[in-house]
């Protein structure tokens, strides 16, 4: 029990179990900091504890008296015990208020003098505890911080729900948490608790947490280095619970060795014991079954009968009463209430029952897949039949789109299959690493290919595995550079396993030196040499290559070139593929403006990737729709793709950098500012620490856009400036490919540099009318427009902008579009003519471009009030400021809270903070008085 007065003590830092939590965190401070109480609850291991200790501490220091309790569950027995830990300690202060009845009646409670209860002195002690809260508040705020209501004893608990019913506008706030498990109804122990609460009470759940939470936990708690197929099989098996999680993490960790394909996480005693105390209660036969039932994939009633258990119905029936075993809402499936209870179940049963429950399934199931994935775990040492089922079965599996399936199936053929056998080990292991590739499992095929490379003496072995461990390496090609001498030295002189090297090569001069002509150059041999061989797979990778090089560097070739990578024979796998010839169309037809097409193209490429399952092709076909979008001014839907793109790649680990360049233009263009500001920051470290220099220029032109539309011109001229010099090294010539030329202009002219400005447009001018880029032209005419308003040309400039919104609707780039006319409404204010505003405003509302309606609301705004009075002597103290940051600022000297703010220019509350402090900081000062003072002309 803790008791404070004052307001000095500091909080505690946040505990890595609040991870993921930031939902719940807002919700509960927005209901603490307007004087409510807060109520969270959640299962067991949820982290409700840590939460609430986070926010106590937090709070606290707003509160004179602070009033604690934790109950358990050994000592709910004990009367008045919370009562005692609440109160016991400032009983002298408040004694003293109470009358002499109450005072007795708490007394003797508190203390254990004399034999006060409930049925005896009841009305007294409800009163009591009542009128001392109300004397502690009296002298200042008061915190009531109680958790794990659910053991607080009965006399304990009626007595505090009694209080905080009837405390009013007492300032008294109750923080606490309780132990929920089934529906939140009325009747239910959340309902019970939640009555028992003052009446403004908020409820906030803690769910569980997604699987990037579950890995960033994981890595903070030090647990690192762990494939990304093991986290997903610790999410899965904790069903998101942070302890559950944290527990399978320490002892994968304590684990001599890691588990292998099929086998389970290695489940520690005390989770165990957590989850199975109810199994006692169960027959032997009926944990049999069960057992039967934790090794299946989808276990059914029919299944288990056919497995050999007769009296299945039964056995499961009795053991759904005792908790173990829930409804499945989508069939008659048998479904274990928490997933950790089948995990710990299997993990108790000992080795020769788990193989006897896997021979059962092996003749019961139907699927040839899980018949063989069965008799492979129900199989010890090698066998040739076996090893020749569990190949074919992974043939079955990636047939089937479901790669990460097939090579978990590989890892077992590999592992049944003898030495000396044709294919042998190798070969198995080589398949399954370069299935996990496809599966986005780049961890896992990392690891197998260097246990082939430990093994292997064969060429052929080598090279492709060697080719694994390039590809798992990414966009971080550099970090590997080591490999390619190993590479080319087991390539030999065979014109095969040459072009797989060099084929990688093309890649690494385009990636690591960003140099274009080398990696085309790379490219085509690669492509001469896979034609010798006979491997058209190899020799389409390599054309499709030389195809996008092309196009990026404006080569004329690159149509000649597009048209070779898709002629027939086609390999399947490489048609659909995200570095394949329909990838090189698509990127054609984009830069080319053919938008319609680019789409069509584009949504059959996704489609054919998620029946392959393939992971990473989804992850970038997901971002070059979201690009599609943009043009085509759909804000709305490109900034949910690029969100479902990112959220993919965060979870599979491959392509973040490019996923945040894609959604931080995405946010810009139709979601929050600063958001985008972050992301495109994000992917600039990203690029810089992976030595990627062809994604970098886009996360700069990304970030210049950001800052463009956020008005903060100086930073958007910065960072474009860097990616004119860096595509100019690259050789990049084709304005197309990144689009920001147009804002490097705009934004030198808004920073008073017109000339550099014409610069950029010239020079940009002559690539786009050699390779007929439209849309480019349309956008850098836009930009003249402005550079000639600048120099006074003003019907010159209304004259272009006019005819180039006109071309891009044409086109139909309506973000486009909708700034044409933007900018024509900008030069028309306050001068003859049809005012336009409300026709750019149309145009972004028609593009759900969010951030450029708030440009227009704050033009119009600046239209209306007119130019702003002359101080003598006295400069504009909000001029520095950049777009966002003077709607903010002036908002707040309407006298808006931040969450009003947040709702009219339709931002989070935290960009208004963010951007707040920005405020304070480029002016110097402290507060959001101090900006009403500037903005009066006062010192602050």
């Amino acid at each position: 029990m803790t008791v404070r007065r004052g307001f000095g003590e500091p909080s505690g830092g946040r505990s890595d179990l609040v991870i993921g939590r930031e939902e719940s965190f807002a919700a509960a401070r927005e209901q603490l900091s307007r004087g409510g109480s807060v109520l969270l609850h959640g299962p067991a291991g949820i982290g409700k504890s840590t939460v609430l200790r986070t926010l106590a501490g937090e709070y606290a220091r707003t509160a004179r008296t602070v009033l604690r309790c934790s109950a358990t569950e050994s000592e709910s027995h004990l009367p008045f015990l919370a009562l005692a830990d609440l109160l016991g300690l400032v009983l002298d202060e408040v004694s003293g208020a109470l009358p002499d009845a109450q005072r007795t009646a708490l007394e003797s409670a508190l203390t254990g003098r004399g034999e006060s209860t409930l049925q005896r002195d009841g009305l007294a002690l409800r009163l009591a505890v009542l009128s001392a809260l109300r004397a502690l508040a009296a002298a200042g705020p008061v915190l009531v911080v109680a958790d794990d209501l659910q053991w607080l004893d009965p006399a304990s608990a009626e007595l505090l729900g009694f209080a905080a019913r009837r405390l009013g506008d007492t300032p008294v706030r109750m923080l606490c948490a309780v132990r929920t498990e089934g529906p939140e109804t009325e009747g239910s122990e959340y309902g019970r608790h939640l009555r028992a609460a003052p009446p403004d009470t908020r409820a906030v759940r803690l769910g569980p947490l997604t699987r990037v939470q579950v890995s960033a936990l994981l890595d903070h708690r030090g647990y690192t280095g762990l494939p990304r197929s093991t986290v997903r099989e610790i999410h899965r098996t904790s069903g998101g619970n942070p302890l559950f999680a944290l527990e399978l993490g320490r002892a994968l960790a304590e684990s001599p060795t890691p588990p292998r394909p099929g086998e389970p996480l290695p489940v520690p005693t005390s989770l165990r014991a957590l989850v199975l105390s109810r199994l006692e209660m169960l027959s032997e036969e009926a944990r049999r079954t069960l057992l039967v039932a934790s090794a299946g994939a989808r276990p059914t009633p029919a299944l288990l009968h056919a497995a050999g258990r007769e009296n299945a119905e039964a056995e499961t029936a009795r053991a759904a009463e005792l908790g173990l075993l829930a409804p499945d809402p989508e069939g008659p499936a048998v479904r274990f209430a928490h997933p950790l209870i089948s995990a710990a179940l299997y993990a108790e049963a000992p080795a020769a029952e788990r193989r006897a429950a896997h021979a059962a399934l092996s003749r019961a199931a139907s699927d040839p897949i899980e018949r063989a994935r069965h008799l492979a775990l129900a199989t010890t040492g090698t066998d040739p039949e076996v090893a020749a089922r569990l190949a074919e079965a992974a043939a079955l599996a990636r047939d089937r789109g479901a790669p990460s399936v097939a090579a978990s199936l590989g890892l077992l053929a590999a592992r049944h299959t003898p030495a000396g056998s044709e294919p042998g080990p190798g070969e198995h292991r080589l398949q399954a690493a370069e299935d996990a590739i496809t599966a986005g499992e780049v961890d896992l095929a990392r690891d197998i290919a260097r246990e082939v490379l430990a093994r292997a003496t064969a060429p052929g072995e080598r090279v492709r595995a060697w080719m694994v461990v390039i590809e798992a390496a990414g966009q971080a090609i550099g970090e590997v550079d080591a490999v390619f001498p190993q590479a080319l030295a087991d390539a030999g002189d065979d014109p095969r396993l040459l072009a797989l090297v060099h084929y990688q090569l093309a890649w690494r001069g385009l990636v690591v030196q960003g140099d274009f002509a080398q990696g085309r150059e790379e490219a085509a041999h690669a492509a001469g040499l896979a034609a010798r061989a006979g491997d058209r797979r190899t020799e389409l990778l390599a054309l499709a290559f030389q195809a996008q090089a092309e196009t990026l560097m404006g080569h004329p070739d690159a149509p000649a070139t597009i048209q070779r990578a898709l002629k027939e024979p086609q390999d399947p796998r490489v048609a659909c593929h995200h570095n394949g010839a329909g990838s090189a169309r698509f990127r054609w037809l984009v830069m080319s403006d053919r938008l319609a097409e680019a789409r069509t193209t584009v949504t059959a490429l996704l489609r054919e990737v998620r029946r392959r399952g393939m992971a990473e092709s989804e992850v970038h076909y997901l971002r070059f729709l979201a690009e599609t979008e943009l043009h085509s001014g759909h804000c709305g839907r490109a900034l949910d793709l690029a969100r479902q793109s990112l959220t993919l790649a965060r979870d599979a680990g491959i392509g973040e950098g490019a996923g945040a360049m894609q959604a931080a233009l995405a946010e810009a263009a139709g979601g929050d500012v600063e958001r985008a500001l972050d992301l495109a920051r994000e992917a600039v470290r990203r690029a810089e620490e992976d030595g990627d220099a062809v994604y970098l220029s886009r996360a700069l032109a990304a970030l210049g856009h950001a800052h463009l539309v956020a008005g903060d011109w100086r930073e958007a001229v910065r960072a474009l400036r860097r990616v004119r010099e860096l595509e100019a090294g690259a050789g990049i010539t084709d304005p197309a490919r990144g689009r920001w030329q147009g804002d490097l202009a705009e934004a030198l002219v808004r920073i008073g540099e017109p000339a550099e400005a014409q610069d950029v447009i010239d020079t940009t001018r002559a690539h786009a009318l050699r390779l007929g880029r439209e849309s480019v032209l349309a956008v850098l005419d836009r930009a003249e427009a402005r550079v000639r308003a600048a120099r006074g040309e003003h019907r010159a400039a209304v004259a272009r902008l006019t005819s180039v919104r006109d071309r891009l609707a044409g086109l139909g780039y309506g973000l486009e579009e909708a700034r044409a006319a933007f900018a024509l409404a900008e030069l028309r204010a306050g001068r003859p003519g049809p005012a336009s505003y409300d026709d750019a405003a149309r145009l972004f509302r028609r593009c759900r471009a969010l951030p450029w309606l708030r440009q227009v609301d704050a033009a119009v705004a600046a239209r209306a009030a007119g130019p702003a009075p002359e101080r003598a002597g006295t400069p504009d103290g909000l001029a520095g400021l950049a777009s966002m940051e003077r709607q903010v600022a002036a908002l707040v000297m309407e006298g808006a809270t931040n969450r009003e703010i947040a709702a009219r220019l339709f931002v989070s509350v935290k960009t208004v903070e963010a951007t707040l402090t920005r405020v304070y900081r480029k002016l110097g000062i402290r507060s959001r008085v101090d900006i009403v003072r500037l903005a009066a002309g006062r010192a602050p």
